[in-house]
């Protein structure tokens, strides 16, 4: 390839072209997606890729101010910002233009972000979200629907070997809390129980050291972890999410009794704006596919703006994890065959590849355009 040809085909770090067979791969793989949501009830919603910056990064939104691309407005000379995460965005549509539409308000969407900068496991800054938002509902019932909801459409689409881990990111500050801690005490806690060294978690701990240790020891498949939550004196403001947590999985248990759910009491990271119960999917065969949780719709703080909770898949993941569809057959049509023949193939599923000019060999020029098939006197047939 010509040096300017691969200057050309250079694009920034996070970013790249996705190629016919991989579009066609995630095209699939996200119609199948939100058909299974609407199946539930779930209307779909797709907002502008950029907004203005105050409202893009409001309430839910702030959480992500740090990985938000900045443009000035040409015409309002205003600043915008291109979006990182749609929840906020659905979050806006809900509190504002869907404000009078009855609740629990079920929405989902599908579309690109870009952030500035990728993670370790995911270095890639712009990609495909897909996912629902339950907006308006504050039962234990909400949290199990969205959990199952999200591994009935996972497995939908062939993803296997999934598990759900469960957390609660409030629960550690509000044992804190409880017990008297201090902002920077918390925060040092916190950065502890993030590397799970419990070496510093006894030394800055103070009178939370004890619970926080048996909290991080007890993390691991559900049944044994809330068997040592249930023994644990947890303070009245962190006795709620145990309730939450108790109930939810009770409710999984009952719907799906063979799903793999673990818990981690003291996880908080990527939950920076969740409110309450949270969790994130994996899949043995990809890693994280997915994130979800409780919020509070247009406003950021426990008990301001409306309950909500919802779940967003990474398609650059996930499709790691999914069986590429069957592609139809593809019939190379050859030049002056009549538009009707070429529409009765279509009608019977094949893909048809016309040729725009009149050519010596059709059978080698089926092959050059990669069609398996072509027409030969009004019956399709093999190239090979």
């Amino acid at each position: 390839m010509p040096a300017d040809a691969l200057s050309s085909a250079l694009l920034p770090a996070g970013l790249h072209d996705v190629l016919p067979s991989e579009a066609a791969h995630e095209a699939a793989a996200v119609e199948r997606l939100l058909a299974e949501f609407a199946a539930q009830g779930y209307r779909r919603v797709d907002p502008p890729l950029v907004e203005f910056e105050e409202n893009l990064l409001s309430g839910p939104g702030a959480a992500m101010s740090k990985q938000t691309f900045r443009l000035m407005d040409p015409h309002s000379q205003r600043m915008m910002a291109v979006r990182a995460d749609i929840t906020p965005q659905i979050a806006r549509i809900a509190t504002t233009r869907l404000k009078n539409e009855a609740r629990p308000l079920r929405l989902c969407y599908a579309g690109q972000v870009l952030r500035v900068k990728g993670s370790q496991l995911r270095p890639e800054r712009q990609f495909t979200q897909v996912g629902v938002e339950l907006i308006g509902a504050l039962e234990a019932e909400a949290d199990a629907e969205v959990v199952l909801l999200a591994v009935q459409a996972l497995t939908a689409i062939g993803v296997p070997h999934l598990s759900v881990d469960l957390c609660v990111p409030t629960m550690v500050s509000r044992i804190c809390a409880g017990l008297g801690l201090g902002e920077d005490e918390i925060r040092q806690l916190r950065s502890a129980l993030d590397r799970k060294d419990a070496a510093a978690v006894a030394a800055v701990g103070g009178p939370a050291a004890t619970l926080l240790e048996s909290l991080m020891s007890a993390s691991g498949p559900a049944d044994r972890a809330m068997q040592a939550l249930a023994a644990l004196p947890l303070p009245e403001g962190a006795e709620k999410d145990r309730r939450r947590l108790t109930d939810t999985l009770a409710l999984l248990r009952a719907a799906m009794p063979d799903l793999t759910v673990t818990v981690d009491l003291v996880e908080h990271r990527g939950f920076e704006y969740q409110t309450g119960l949270s969790f994130t999917l994996f899949s043995r065969a990809a890693g994280e596919l997915g994130q979800g949780g409780r919020y509070r719709a247009g406003a950021q703080g426990e008990d301001r703006g409306e309950p909500a909770t919802g779940f967003t898949l990474y398609m650059d993941t996930l499709l790691r994890a999914v069986p590429a569809a069957k592609a139809p057959g593809r019939v190379y049509v050859p030049h002056g065959t009549g538009w009707e023949s070429a529409c009765r193939l279509r009608a019977e599923g094949w893909v048809t590849v016309a040729g725009l000019a009149p050519v010596a060999d059709a059978i080698a020029e089926a092959k050059r355009l990669q069609c398996g098939h072509w027409l030969a006197g009004g019956d399709v047939k093999p190239v090979g």
